[in-house]
């Protein structure tokens, strides 16, 4: 990042830190993003152990992101610009900007924002990084409800750069545009969800294949392996750097058009022969958690995940020129 994208950062923030309310997976990967482009961050979890582990965790992080050449400066000094703090009050003190990153519960979301309705000024942006729950299902009449917005990343977000923003009825237009802005200034990529839809874009169109791809074992159509060699070593290497609709308008000999007439009475046959209301039930659950931990044992996760990070790393790397 260089110096004239740092000083429009410190202009967006008017030079005041960030705060994570939340500091899981999430949240850490979230203070990477804001500290690797050059913002003071103040993290608070209302659980102590997961405080505890989260500055262990994104130096880890960091290092990585320095081995793959993502990183213009020292690991350190992008962990000192992070600090975390004991109480809420703390954490929002003096923000220009909360990423929310609580567990993925109305319950738990709804008190959280009628505590900082009471603590936050009257120009902080609030964000959440909710998976699929609408704002207003947790966010509408309070003070503060015209400066809150959906703010949904991919994990860990300082690798997977897309961020949804999602207003809800009650979030004012000068919201929006000031996420975009920061979102585009600490090197995300903003999709705008124009109306509130569970689940909104992301995590509809993944719910729809992992919907087939679990009824697809359930039938014995195929193994999960399998399933997952098709998306890994088929779909997902056009997937990784172009989008559903441009794929098939380079798949037919007169783009998108001349696609739908030849393959769109295929696709709507496939969508009509499957029904959608039954769900993961528990003998399905077991047979897909028996086959994966045939390849991957529960011990393993967390080595696998640090492998899938690495090879993100080095996608981004690849993607960045690097």
């Amino acid at each position: 990042m260089n110096d004239g994208q740092q000083e429009d950062i410190q202009a967006l923030t008017r030079g005041r830190p960030v705060a994570i309310v939340g500091a899981g997976l999430v949240g850490a990967g979230w203070a990477v993003v804001y500290a690797r482009a050059g913002l003071q961050v103040q993290v608070f979890d209302a659980n102590p152990e997961i405080t505890a582990r989260v500055l262990p965790l994104i130096q880890g992080q960091l290092e990585g992101l320095q081995r793959h050449g993502l990183l213009r400066e020292a690991p350190a000094d992008v962990l000192a610009r992070i600090r975390t703090v004991g109480t809420l009050a703390e954490a929002v003190q003096g923000v220009a900007y909360v990423q929310e990153s609580v567990l993925e519960r109305i319950d738990v979301k709804r008190p959280l924002m009628l505590e900082l309705d009471a603590l936050l000024g009257p120009d902080v942006v609030v964000g959440s990084s909710t998976s699929g729950i609408p704002g207003s299902a947790f966010a509408l009449g309070l003070s503060i409800s015209p400066r809150v917005l959906i703010v949904h990343p991919v994990n860990p977000p300082y690798l997977v750069p897309v961020v949804e923003l999602v207003p809800s009825p009650e979030t004012a237009p000068a919201t929006v545009a000031f996420a975009d802005a920061l979102m585009q200034a600490v090197g995300q990529t903003v999709v705008h969800v124009k109306k509130e839809v569970e689940g909104f874009v992301l995590n509809r169109l993944q719910a729809v294949l992992l919907r087939e791809a679990w009824a697809l074992v359930q039938e014995g159509v195929a193994s999960c392996e399998d399933i997952d060699k098709t998306v890994r070593d088929g779909l997902g290497w056009r997937w990784s750097f172009m989008g559903p609709f441009e794929t098939i308008d380079l798949n037919a000999p007169g783009g998108v058009a001349d696609y739908a007439v030849r393959l769109g009475p295929l696709y709507q046959r496939v969508a009509a022969s499957r029904e959608h209301e039954a769900p993961w039930d528990a003998a399905l659950i077991g047979e897909v958690e028996s086959q994966r931990r045939l390849l991957l044992s529960e011990a393993e996760l967390e080595a696998r995940r640090a492998w899938r990070d690495e090879r993100l790393m080095a996608l981004a790397a690849a993607r960045h020129g690097g």
